[in-house]
């Protein structure tokens, strides 16, 4: 597959995989998706890579979730004809659980919305004082059910996850080190080094022995993607909504959403 939205590299045993918009902030449209899938079903399955890290081009974001300059949350808007709502969001957090290896998001700047979810869904974290973590979710007319809230809450816990999803504040990185979001957190000169002594320290791990680990971790958690994919059904039909529509175009028109004119 040629790519387009996204950078992939092989080193060393460790494949990473770079969201490359940065004039979007990373912002993923069905394509990039799509890519994303793709390299990592490459690297889940070559025995030569250990690792995998994801992370975003630049300095200014790992990754600002979907991408809101686009017409709508739709089929045609995406870009995409596959997944539930029109990009296959799902298909990707799924893999990034299911590939045998961990993977790592490393993070600079802002991890917001679906890029927040990402680097929730990522076995490990390891973000620069730069991280800027939080959902916006509900502010613009959207939600990411499954891993996005109920796997965040196994994490962060209840109260807290609860919290990111209904106020949509942001935290800094040392705030996300505290509640769990983050595994470690350097300077933003230190994190390439980081990450890269993490990766060659997994390199030296047993390869099985971490598959078995992972599918253990996962077993407890898999039932979330089954209310994912009925969340995914739900959110659909929401998406369709003014309510929801509401959102796009309020960002768009650079105004406060008024949701509560279009509640069904």
């Amino acid at each position: 597959m040629a790519y387009e939205d996204i950078l992939y590299d092989t080193e060393n045993g460790v494949a990473t995989i770079t969201i490359n918009r940065p004039d979007k902030l990373n912002a993923f449209r069905g394509q990039t998706v799509e890519e994303m899938i793709d390299a990592l079903q490459d690297a889940g399955w070559d025995k030569s890579i250990g690792v995998v890290v994801i992370t975003g081009a630049g300095d200014r974001a790992f990754s600002s979730g979907g991408d809101q300059s686009l017409d709508n949350k739709s089929t045609e808007g995406y870009g995409s004809r596959r997944g539930t709502i029109g990009i296959p969001i799902e298909e990707l957090q799924g893999l990034i659980r299911d590939i045998p290896k961990p993977v790592i998001a490393k993070v600079r700047g802002y991890a917001i919305g679906g890029g927040n979810v990402i680097a929730t869904v990522c076995d490990l974290t390891i973000a620069s004082e730069t991280a800027i973590f939080g959902q916006v979710g509900p502010s613009m007319g959207s939600v990411d059910p499954g891993y996005g809230t109920a796997y965040l809450a196994r994490i962060v816990g209840e109260k807290k996850a609860r919290e990111i999803w209904y106020m949509c504040r942001q935290y800094t990185a040392r705030e996300a080190l505290d509640i769990g979001l983050a595994n470690t957190v350097v300077p933003d000169r230190d994190l390439d080094a980081e990450v890269a002594q993490w990766c060659a320290d997994l390199m030296d791990r047993s390869p099985t022995a971490l598959a078995i680990a992972k599918r253990s971790f996962n077993i407890d958690t898999d039932h979330i993607k089954g209310i994912g994919a009925m969340g995914f059904e739900a959110l659909k039909l929401y998406y369709a909504t003014e309510e929801s529509k509401e959102g796009g175009r309020a960002f768009q028109e650079r105004r406060k959403p008024e949701f509560r004119k279009y509640q069904v």
